[in-house]
This record gives C-alpha cells, structure tokens and sequence, in this order.
C-alpha cells in the first residue's frame, strides 16, 4: 500500500524527479537533488529511497549492477491525496472551498478557463 501522506519535502523532490525522469539511480538523483555527489549527499538519498520502498512510493529494478528506482505514486495520486487530506484537516472532508479558493486566488488564462469548464462539464 503506498503511503502518500507520509512524504517528507525531500522525498517529494526525489519523486518530483522520478516523476519528470520515469526511472533513476541514486547516484543520478543525488546529483539532480543536490547538484554534485559526494559521499554524505549519496548516503542521505540512499536513506531517503530506502524509506520510501518501505512506504511503497518507489520500485527498486535490481537487474544492472546500479539499481534503477522508479516512482510506484503518480504525481495525481499524489495531488489527489494531499488535497483531501487538507480539505479533511481544514474542510471538513469537502473539495469545493479548496477549489473557490484557487480559482478566486489564481488569475486564469482564456484557455485555463476554457479548460475548467470542458472538464467540469465532462464530470
């Protein structure tokens, strides 16, 4: 079972990359995460994807010699479980004041608009 709720900012940036990149090594992460590789740097992301194996948000692909890892969460279960895990926390469990809210706050574009009503009028 994969436990979205429980991503760390860290993880997050890590499953940002898988996400964008479909599969990784450690030592391709560390350098996206961090920006150089060192000893240390290497070893934290090592710890942070052995963490998130336990959750079940990354796959671990042992046939090379330098592991792959690829993201089992999509970005929309992603979104999907921490904006009803907020509307539950702040909404009494209700997505409709989350939505209000970004669409008063957020200036559209015609087509962003025009995209939110085609996909409100297919619900």
């Amino acid at each position: 079972m994969v436990r979205i709720d429980q991503i760390s900012d860290t993880e997050l940036s890590i499953l940002q990359f898988l996400w964008d990149h479909g599969d990784a090594t450690s030592r391709e992460i560390t350098i996206a995460i961090y920006g150089e590789m060192t000893e240390a740097k290497m070893s934290s992301v090592q710890k942070l994807i052995e963490r998130m194996e336990a959750k079940g948000c990354v796959e671990r692909n042992r046939s090379e010699r330098a592991h792959r890892f690829r993201a089992l969460a999509s970005r929309d279960q992603f979104l999907r479980s921490r904006l009803q895990a907020l509307a539950d926390r702040v909404c009494d469990g209700t997505l409709i004041p989350l939505v209000t809210t970004l669409v008063q706050s957020k200036g559209f574009s015609k087509k962003e608009r025009e995209e939110l009503r085609k996909l409100l009028g297919d619900l």
